[in-house]
C-alpha cells in the first residue's frame, strides 16, 4: 500500500508544474491511461418463459394484391418492410397495408436501415410522380400502389 501511495505522490509531482523551490524543470512527458469497463447486467427471464417451452414462430402471412389508390397521405405512413428489391410494403396509420411497386429494382434498400419518401407540396406521395430515396442516394420511382389484404 505504501508503494502505491509513493507512486501516486511521485506521479503528482511529475505531472504538476515544476516545484518553485527547486528551480528545476521537468521536460518529460507523462501519459495516463485509463481503462473503463461498463457492465451491462443480463435481465432475468420471467419465470413463465422458463417453465414453458417456447412457442413456434407464426407462419408468414400471405398477401393478396388489389387495386390501390394513385396517392397516399404522407402523414399516414408509419412503417415499411422490403419484401423484394422492386417492392416496398407500407403500413398506414389506420393499420391498412399498401405495396409500392417500383419502376426498377432498388438494391440499395437492403444495405441500409430505412429510406426516404418525400411528399409533394400537397403532402401526398403519388405513383408516377414521387420516388423512394435510399440512404445511399439512389432514386427509385414509384410505379403504382397496390392494396394488400390477407389471402383467404
Amino acid at each position: 500500500m505504501t508503494n502505491l501511495l509513493a507512486s501516486a505522490a511521485l506521479m503528482t509531482l511529475l505531472a504538476g508544474p515544476a516545484a518553485p523551490w527547486s528551480g528545476a524543470r521537468f521536460d518529460g512527458q507523462v501519459i495516463f491511461h485509463q481503462h473503463i469497463v461498463i457492465r451491462i447486467p443480463r435481465m432475468p427471464m420471467p419465470r413463465e418463459m422458463v417453465e414453458r417451452p417456447p412457442m413456434p414462430p407464426m407462419p408468414p402471412i400471405e398477401w393478396t394484391e388489389r387495386d390501390g389508390p394513385k396517392c397516399l397521405e404522407g402523414a399516414d405512413l408509419v412503417a415499411a418492410t422490403i419484401p423484394t428489391a422492386d417492392q416496398v410494403d407500407l403500413m398506414l396509420r389506420d393499420g391498412e397495408r399498401m405495396r409500392a411497386r417500383l419502376d426498377k429494382k432498388c438494391h440499395a434498400l437492403d444495405f441500409y436501415t430505412g429510406f426516404y419518401v418525400v411528399a409533394g407540396r400537397d403532402g401526398r406521395v403519388c405513383a408516377k410522380r414521387d420516388s423512394i430515396k435510399t440512404r445511399s442516394g439512389d432514386d427509385c420511382p414509384i410505379d403504382k400502389f397496390r392494396r394488400l389484404t390477407p389471402a383467404p
